[in-house]
């Protein structure tokens, strides 16, 4: 539906739908369990919206108009199909409540019915039944109100694919009988889990893109950042959310220093510190601050964030407390055991107690099957070799970690480094 028209109206029709959409959504399929239907008829609203807004202007409660009348539509739908029981005129007198929405004390507790829908939703777009393709796809439809056009663009695929991937995720979901409802217990935890690593995946696409002509897509930073707020105040007293959201803040701050002027890639230690989000930074820090409050100091997503807030707080580069750096990686490496958090330790090894210290522990992660492909691994080597005068051998890491990555700016940066340890 955007990009329809620039009109005042239809501007603000864009940005309630992008506020307001899962929501309604998600009220939707609270009432009628089916994902599918509960998105058709939030389309449907969206589309009287487009109708009637431009004529009548937009209502006071914006959001409030589009779930009357989706919810009037589910009514309607149900009262043609003859599935109008007891149930359902129960969800005519909710319908009813919806309308008086204006007095506090009925938008207080719709507020609280809308928290828990959304969770709903969340959980369920984040399924494990579902491939993690599936739930970025289905997550960025449902809950941030993205075309599939507008996620294929993000991901560097085709429409169709997109359109299709979001189809057989909900046919995958109605045939697991998957319930629309918060997990519980153990599960929760295990679940949670799932959900921040939608969110996250979607911010590291953003923050380094795998494939295209751009080192970054902050568009998708945006909606990770969007979707891990509202996941905080939806959950507020889960210590590994507010992790997440101060790691996407702290890592958001840096994305205008991350380009210079002709949009080739500048390293953190070469970053103009002046350019930084300060206003993201102290958010990230008071995330940080939370998630520790909770007593989640040690969750993966937190000691993330605890090591990017050491690099927020340096105001130069040489003032990087790397020791700590390197501290903060082994604690990760004991609750979240991987040859890239490994490979991260080594970087800040190096940078505290120099390459010599830090090219074996690197040399250990070339048998490791999950690194035969991952071109950071070239790349790291490669800058501890040139530190260390081995320029032929720096030379050929650089070229190996070109041939594998697949983003155009990464690749010329990573030929410029091999041109130079030739130049030397």
């Amino acid at each position: 539906m955007r990009g329809m028209s620039t009109s005042p109206t239809h501007r603000a029709i864009d940005a309630v739908w992008r506020i307001e959409s899962a929501r309604v959504i998600a009220g939707l399929a609270r009432m009628l369990r089916d994902l599918d239907l509960a998105e058709e008829l939030a389309q449907d609203a969206l589309v009287s919206a487009l109708e009637t807004w431009p004529r009548d202007g937009v209502p006071d409660n914006p959001g409030a108009w589009l779930m009357t009348t989706a919810k009037r539509r589910a009514i309607d739908r149900l009262r043609r199909l003859q599935l109008l029981d007891r149930k359902h005129e129960e969800l005519a007198r909710e319908l009813e409540d919806v309308q008086e929405e204006r007095r506090a004390r009925d938008e207080d507790a719709l507020d609280h019915d809308i928290d828990d829908d959304l969770l709903r939703l969340v959980f369920v777009s984040c399924h494990p039944v579902l491939s993690m393709e599936a739930r970025v796809a289905l997550t960025l439809r449902l809950l941030c109100g993205l075309t599939t056009d507008e996620i294929a663009r993000a991901f560097l695929t085709s429409e169709p694919t997109v359109a299709q991937r979001i189809v057989r995720a909900k046919r995958t979901l109605a045939d697991a009988d998957v319930a629309f409802e918060v997990p519980r217990g153990e599960e929760l935890q295990e679940r949670l889990l799932s959900v921040l690593g939608v969110v996250y995946l979607v911010f590291n696409e953003g923050y380094s893109a795998t494939s295209g002509d751009g080192w970054m897509r902050p568009a998708l930073c945006e909606e990770a950042l969007r979707l891990g707020r509202m996941l905080a105040a939806l959950a507020p007293r889960e210590p590994e959310v507010h992790g997440l959201v101060a790691l996407m803040e702290i890592q958001a701050s840096r994305l205008h220093a991350r380009t210079g002027k002709d949009g080739e890639p500048v390293l953190l230690l070469d970053q103009d510190r002046g350019r930084w989000d300060h206003l993201l930074i102290r958010r990230g820090l008071a995330a940080l601050e939370r998630t520790e409050q909770l007593g989640g100091a040690f969750g993966p997503y937190a000691l993330q964030a605890a090591i990017a807030a050491c690099h927020a707080r340096a105001g130069t580069a040489d003032a990087t407390d790397w020791a700590r750096i390197a501290t903060l990686y082994a604690a990760l490496a004991q609750v979240n055991p991987s040859p890239v958090v490994e490979l991260n330790r080594a970087v800040a090894v190096s940078m505290a107690a120099g390459p010599a210290s830090a090219l074996p522990l690197v040399d250990r992660l070339r048998d490791e099957p999950a690194m035969k492909q991952y071109h950071l691994l070239p790349s790291v080597r490669g800058d501890l070799l040139f530190k260390l005068d081995r320029r032929d051998e720096a030379r050929a890491e650089f070229e190996r970690a070109a041939a594998m990555t697949r983003n155009a700016r990464e690749q010329a940066l990573l030929l410029a480094r091999a041109r130079e340890c030739a130049a030397g």
